[in-house]
């Protein structure tokens, strides 16, 4: 018999159009999430009140609210704030982004007109679509880049983020990244270890990783490494707490260099071992370019 005490789950999926909501709520309903699709913001209250009355009947829903008007979203903040006071719903957000090249390319594909620029070109809907998300996307607790994940992928992560029999905690992604390929998107937090010495220019360490022992080491071994590091260890144990605070169930810190194969992996690769040994439970660590011929 489930506790009386289950805290019931109201997930809001939204994001740019395009960048993969309808894949999400397919997997939420496989989870066991009742899905309702274009619901109007104003209603989510009744749908909080329907949850509380149900007696744990209803425990996990998920509701995509589309940009299908201005209203909709200056609704939203009001309605999110009333459960939050008159409610014992557990309430997230799943954020769903990608880049503008990305969206546009997916627009071309699906020969789809863009909601904001039906008769314009879809660049100038995005562009505009993604200016009145920013603030909904700030505020959300969970932010997922789609523009170079395969639709298995995608499923993945959001099943990982939602599945249950978990502790609480928060996911920490720690990514490594060069600037030469652009900034991610989906990142909380971005520091630049460009000023470190570079392995690149030494002959033997230029083919191999940050994850080789000889390269590890020669960008370990400098006194601005090591001072870099105790202030930011410093900084992120200051910073993660605050996160869980907000009700944050995901930091992606991106640590880049120029082309993301050895600075940004050596010191990725070290503060996901460090971070792991704090009270953060899940530490992931990843390197999106340190495969790419340089």
């Amino acid at each position: 018999m489930e506790s009386s005490t289950h805290i019931a789950k109201l997930v809001i999926i939204t994001g740019m159009s395009g960048a993969g909501k309808t894949v999400a709520v397919q997997c939420l309903e496989d989870l066991g999430f009742f899905c309702v699709d274009n619901l109007p913001p104003v209603l989510i209250p009744k749908f909080a009140e329907l949850i509380e009355q149900s007696n744990g009947r209803i425990g996990k829903v998920a509701l995509v609210i589309d940009l299908r008007g201005r209203e909709f979203f200056e609704a939203l903040s009001d309605s999110l704030k009333y459960i939050k006071n008159n409610y014992t719903i557990k309430c997230e957000i799943l954020f769903l982004d990608a880049t503008d090249t990305v969206l546009v390319q997916r627009y071309k594909e699906s020969r789809r007109r863009h909601p904001l620029a039906p008769e314009g070109l879809p660049l100038d809907g995005i562009q505009m679509e993604r200016k009145l998300l920013e603030e909904l996307k700030g505020s959300s607790t969970l932010v997922i880049d789609t523009s170079h994940l395969k639709l298995a992928e995608l499923k993945k992560k959001i099943s990982s983020s939602f599945t249950e029999n978990k502790q609480d905690g928060i996911h920490i992604n720690v990514m490594s990244f060069g600037y030469k390929y652009g900034t991610p998107i989906d990142a909380d937090l971005i520091f630049d270890v460009r000023f470190l010495p570079n392995p690149h220019y030494i002959e033997n360490l230029r083919p191999k990783t940050g994850k080789d022992t000889d390269v590890y080491n020669y960008v370990m071994k400098w006194n601005e490494t090591q001072t870099f590091l105790t202030k930011l260890l410093d900084l992120l144990q200051f910073l993660i707490p605050q996160y869980i605070k907000e009700g944050k169930s995901q930091i992606v810190i991106g640590i880049g260099c120029t082309g993301g194969k050895h600075r940004s992996v050596a010191i990725a690769e070290y503060l996901g071992k460090m971070i792991s040994n704090s009270e953060s439970e899940r530490i992931r660590v990843s390197h999106r370019d340190s495969h790419r011929d340089h």
